[in-house]
């Protein structure tokens, strides 16, 4: 057990073995207990959890809980929550927005104006637009779709995953922008993507929260979103930030046809709700 920090002759009562195998086999949960919460749950004294803290090395249960999870976060979704409420000590939702603040003025400090402005072209450019977004991005992706196609692009929403996603691109072409979304990591999907832009010869653009990347893990338009550290719970508050920035942009850039097609929009509406009355 890596957390544990004993001395070579330490000896443990059954107390001490029935904490430990709680903390080892049932970590998430621990992760979110405070100490009376977990003496209830093991049916015994929070002065017994205590005394097992400091047997172990660590001078009292708020120390072995840190030390618990700065080796455990990191390793599922529960446990990167948990780090973050840790980070904040404990959630509460002033502490939440203001860290949600911090993420923010990160974007803004690291963002590339010039590679703001090379997305702009190549959404105002584009023929056609692809996104790809999967699981937590997805609900970014269809904000980006929804508000693209009110202001009269053409776009399309590439399948998560699996064959279909070679389906979703196997049409785009010179002309087209190509949407990921890529913060830590690429996955298999966007490789896929990415490499295939060389053959088709689309632009790619993506969403990532590296500065650094390989070139062949980097799209030709990259646009730095930050949403915490890697091991931690990560919010998709910078990135609807970064996305209904970009659309403003793109309006403004576009503004006559932005506001001719968004009033198309608009007489349509009118129009039928008319029939509807």
């Amino acid at each position: 057990m890596e957390w544990l920090m004993p001395d070579e002759d330490s000896k443990y009562t059954k107390s001490d073995l029935k904490i430990m195998d709680f903390i080892e086999n049932y970590t998430d949960e621990f992760l979110f207990m405070s100490i009376g919460q977990l003496a209830k749950r093991l049916d015994m004294s929070e002065a017994t959890i205590s005394r097992f803290a400091r047997h172990i090395g660590y001078t009292d249960f708020k120390e072995m809980k840190n030390h618990v999870a700065a080796r455990k976060v990191g390793k599922g979704p529960a446990r990167k929550i948990a780090g973050t409420l840790m980070k904040i000590q404990g959630f509460d939702i002033r502490k939440w927005f203001t860290y949600q603040q911090e993420c923010l003025e990160r974007t803004q400090n690291q963002s590339d104006i010039g590679e703001m402005d090379k997305a702009l072209t190549a959404f105002q450019k584009a023929r056609r637009i692809y996104i790809h977004a999967k699981n937590a991005s997805a609900s970014a992706g269809q904000l980006l779709f929804f508000r693209l196609r009110r202001l009269g692009f053409d776009v399309t929403m590439v399948p998560s995953g699996g064959s279909e996603v070679i389906e979703g691109i196997a049409h785009a072409g010179e002309g087209d922008l190509v949407i990921i979304f890529s913060y830590s990591k690429v996955s298999t999907e966007g490789r896929i993507i990415l490499d295939y832009a060389q053959t088709a010869g689309y632009q790619t653009l993506a969403f990532t929260s590296r500065l650094y990347a390989p070139s062949d893990q980097r799209a030709d338009i990259n646009i730095y979103v930050y949403r915490g550290e890697k091991e931690e719970y990560h919010s998709m508050t910078t990135a609807v930030a970064m996305i209904d920035a970009m659309v403003l942009a793109i309006s403004e850039r576009m503004a006559s046809q932005s506001a001719e097609r968004l009033g198309k929009v608009q007489n349509l509406k009118k129009l039928y709700r008319k029939d509807r009355d």
